[in-house]
């Protein structure tokens, strides 16, 4: 069954007959056949690591072990009892808690050929908008895919798939379908399409579809949704759409009624003072791109419990005008926060490098005050990830009984040698070249630097020629 041929019915029948899990992958997979199958689970004990655990209780250790069993972490310390486990040799490895990336476009991932940083018109918004409203099923499928390789590769290990060209429930069906196939975890954010008229109402229906085919799962997806701005004069231009308060309340009422969260840009003028007077806001709300918040909003934020996710490299990219990332005044305020990469069009995904942006941005405007230490930046993109999507009591932390979302880092590369402090060499020594394991539930994705299930360059290949596909469709950049 291939994607163009899927219907309401069969994916209902599907679910009906054997879960949303084992079917819908299947029956969703690339335009050139299944996916792969994932690694199992196994039981497995990293030893002799420096382990970070992002645990306060648990803190760290120099030479530590982590016992991973039945996709669980079982037990951390400075030796564990595993008798029967395969033993990996974690001398010369930093092992830590998987990224948690709270915002990522990652249906934009196989536009990058057309996208360029010094050209207006060929920048990610108009060449994303263009060719977004010719994208089927399937490409949605293959550019998410090459996505999640690229996320996989940098030790991300949970995902905010920032889905706003949702154009069927079926395009909904291919992302979904991508990030099971990959094996990563993360929440899916059910939104408009590129192009959407404002007095459009999200497709409440196909919202509740695939909630009742997908969720609940295994606890690897979850589902939310992103909004279309709230006011005018956003970054981006009316192509993302602007909404009234009014019509906000629709789209979100009809989310709050099926109990799924809501995330929102708040890129240009800020909406949250109209937000709040709408009695819109609260604990189940996500914000992204804090630039311009003043004093009385980030109280108003932190009364209702609302996150910011920060996209450190691309915010530091746009105008003065637009304002400034607001590490400092956000954690001073007490809002939580966390990191995003946003898409990659014109960027890579790294971690590291916005850990690194994120500080020096922080060190030049605000002089480190309130002092921001390097410890915690490495929680921002792991634990308080988890808990700005609210999955911290699954990952974010290499805590026994939580899953088992792990990364290795190597501190022998060349970039690494002698290096010292653990958290020192991750914010300003490290790269994604350096992420050695990545497991993900229990399973190893990654290897010494290898993919052990997806195909890389079947991966790669399918997603360039759907892109070329269609840039032929849309005629582009004509």
């Amino acid at each position: 069954m291939t994607i163009d041929r899927l219907t309401r019915r069969s994916v209902l029948e599907c679910a009906a007959a054997l879960g949303a899990i084992g079917c819908l992958p299947t029956g969703l997979a690339a335009q050139s056949g299944r996916a792969e199958p994932l690694p199992a689970r196994g039981d497995i004990v990293i030893r002799g690591a420096n382990v970070l655990t992002m645990d306060e209780r648990l803190g760290d250790f120099a030479s530590g072990a982590v016992h991973i069993r039945d996709g669980a972490i079982a037990a951390v310390g400075e030796n564990v009892d595993a008798s029967g486990a395969e033993v990996i040799d974690g001398r010369g490895l930093i092992c830590m808690p998987g990224f948690v990336d709270t915002h990522w476009h990652l249906w934009i991932s196989m536009l990058r050929p057309f996208v360029r940083s010094d050209i207006g018109e060929l920048s990610v918004f108009p060449v994303s908008t263009r060719l977004g409203q010719h994208m089927t099923p399937q490409d949605a499928y293959v550019s998410v895919r090459l996505g999640i390789a690229e996320a996989l590769s940098a030790g991300v290990t949970t995902v905010h798939n920032w889905a706003h060209n949702t154009r069927s429930p079926e395009h909904a069906d291919a992302e979904l379908s991508a990030m099971r196939d990959a094996g990563i975890r993360g929440r899916f954010a059910y939104g408009p399409a590129q192009g959407m008229p404002d007095e459009q109402p999200m497709d409440l229906e196909g919202l509740a579809r695939i909630k009742r085919t997908w969720m609940p799962g295994d606890g690897m997806l979850t589902l939310g949704i992103c909004s279309r701005n709230v006011g005018g004069g956003s970054i981006g231009g009316g192509a993302r759409g602007f909404l009234s308060t009014d019509m906000a309340r629709k789209d979100w009422d009809g989310a709050r009624a099926l109990g799924l969260p809501i995330t929102l840009h708040t890129s240009g003028p800020s909406p949250i003072k109209a937000l709040e007077d709408a009695g819109l806001l609260g604990s189940d709300v996500q914000l992204v791109h804090p630039l311009l918040t003043t004093p009385e909003e980030r109280a108003i934020l932190k009364r209702r419990g609302v996150s910011y996710s920060i996209a450190p490299v691309p915010e530091s990219r746009r105008a003065s005008n637009l304002g400034v990332v607001q590490l400092g005044e956000l954690i001073e305020a007490g809002v939580k926060v966390s990191l995003s990469t946003d898409h990659t069009s014109n960027y890579k995904c790294d971690p590291f490098g916005a850990m690194r942006v994120l500080f020096a941005l922080h060190q030049h405007r605000l002089h480190n005050k309130p002092p921001v230490s390097l410890k915690r930046l490495v929680q921002l993109a792991t634990l308080d990830g988890a808990v700005d999507l609210g999955l911290a009591d699954r990952t974010g932390s290499l805590t026994p009984g939580k899953r088992a979302d792990v990364i290795l880092i190597r501190t022998t590369d060349a970039n690494m040698t002698l290096a010292g402090d653990p958290y020192e060499t991750l914010i300003s020594l490290a790269e994604p070249g350096n992420v050695d394991t990545v497991i993900v539930d229990g399973r190893i994705l990654r290897r010494q630097g290898k993919f052990t299930a997806l195909d890389h360059g079947k991966t790669v290949q399918e997603a360039r020629d759907a892109a070329a596909a269609v840039r032929d469709k849309a005629k582009w950049p004509a």
